[in-house]
């Protein structure tokens, strides 16, 4: 009866470990893609992005996009930067955001999120090309 014990507990503590180790490092595993790289120069465009689980594919719903930021830093100008304001979503997994892309060129859009379930803060850094 000992030895079963102690195999329990075992084996509760490598699920306890597996389980607390996948928690940190399923974070890496999202990115956030943009739907379109290019724009139009200019007031009230929309950029799209959308989430997506990196091992099946898939795009996430009901992340908590809080961090957003659009400047023109790919370009060597990150004080040139533009307000940005989300928008409702057309599907599950898209993330919309308004912004006026004052001038053609890079524009580097920051994004941070969370996901349910997921420990730890999705971060990226997109380009996004707005031309004439």
């Amino acid at each position: 009866m000992t030895t079963f014990n102690v195999a329990r507990a075992a084996v509760a503590v490598l699920i306890g470990a597996a389980l607390t180790g996948t928690a940190h490092a399923e974070i890496k595993n999202y990115e956030f893609r943009l739907v379109q790289p290019t724009v139009k120069a200019g007031d009230d465009r929309i950029v799209a992005v959308r989430l997506v689980d990196k091992t099946t594919g898939k795009a996430v719903p009901d992340a908590v996009v809080f961090a957003s930021r659009l400047d023109m830093a790919p370009d060597g100008m990150q004080e040139m930067a533009t307000k940005v304001t989300p928008m409702p979503a057309t599907e599950p997994g898209t993330y919309r955001f308004k912004a006026t892309f004052g001038m053609a060129g890079r524009w580097q859009l920051s994004l941070g999120a969370k996901v349910q379930g997921e420990t730890g803060t999705v971060e990226n850094k997109l380009v996004v090309t707005a031309e004439q």
